[in-house]
């Protein structure tokens, strides 16, 4: 398996958005990545950025993928960060980076309309270089990446945490089953099963299998990432406890079909070794 949505962090360096006193505030650094995925049969982790708000964090990524590859398969960059200098100076520095660029560039905020232009300027880059956009919007993300992968055909778009699903039990749930279907009807939106433990805390488990079956079965295993949101997910439980909430709506799957959500799928979409 290809755990591909996890974080590392150290709030001395940045990361405003961690309280001090909560638990996510100390370091959390590359050998607690290891201990966190020990027994698992891990092929490795997707490194995501964690939103410090500056390039620093994306280079910190990159050098621990090229050191750590039997750690790290690869790693998603802020895309806020790069959008200051423009489309051509961001173009360069993908050239520059080589077979050692981000596997993707992440963008995100409350909705499309709240993330910074400046960014979005740079989506059209992302599709002519062949890079993966991936997408943390809590309102409207499945929806925002069916309309960006029509406009950019080319592109691959990522949806974390299966788009920030609403509380089922609300009316906007049934929005979010329709933007399943409108996300399915395009090629180039991959939904990521993610975020389940913290998003879902206290959803009886089938619910939760249910959502996902429903994501893969509309989608296919050939759309679907799994991810652990480690170490977002402590509070509510260990790295091992959030993939088997994540992967509670597989059990349905033939074997060849668990292991393209679960490994396939992530190497292909995120270019990467094997």
């Amino acid at each position: 398996m290809i755990d591909c949505h996890v974080h590392l962090w150290d709030p001395a360096g940045g990361f405003l958005w961690i309280k001090p006193g909560s638990e996510h505030h100390h370091p959390f650094g590359e050998s607690d990545l290891e201990r966190s995925g020990a027994g698992l049969g891990l092929a490795g982790a997707i490194l995501v950025e964690a939103s410090r708000g500056d390039a620093g964090e994306t280079a910190t990524l990159r050098e621990l993928r090229l050191r750590r590859p039997d750690l790290v398969a690869g790693y998603v960059a802020n895309l806020h960060v790069h959008g200051v200098d423009g489309p051509g100076p961001f173009r360069a520095l993908l050239h520059e980076w080589g077979a050692s660029r981000p596997n993707g560039m992440r963008l995100g905020g409350a909705s499309w309309a709240d993330t910074p232009e400046a960014a979005r300027a740079l989506v059209p880059v992302l599709a002519e270089e062949g890079a993966v956009l991936q997408l943390n919007l809590h309102q409207g993300a499945l929806r925002t990446a069916a309309d960006v992968a029509a406009r950019h055909p080319e592109l691959t778009v990522v949806v974390d945490h299966l788009g920030n699903p609403p509380d089922p039990r609300t009316p906007e749930a049934g929005e979010w089953y329709r933007d399943i279907e409108r996300a399915a009807g395009g090629t180039g939106v991959v939904v990521k099963i993610s975020g389940l433990l913290t998003q879902q805390h206290g959803a009886p488990p089938q619910r939760i299998a249910h959502m996902v079956r429903h994501v893969v079965d509309t989608l296919g295993p050939d759309r679907c990432l799994i991810g652990s949101d480690w170490p977002i997910c402590l509070p509510r439980g260990s790295r091992a406890d959030s993939l088997a909430r994540s992967g509670l709506g597989l059990t349905h799957l033939t074997d060849d079909q668990r292991d393209r959500v679960r490994h396939t799928t992530a190497v292909r979409v995120y270019g990467l070794d094997g």
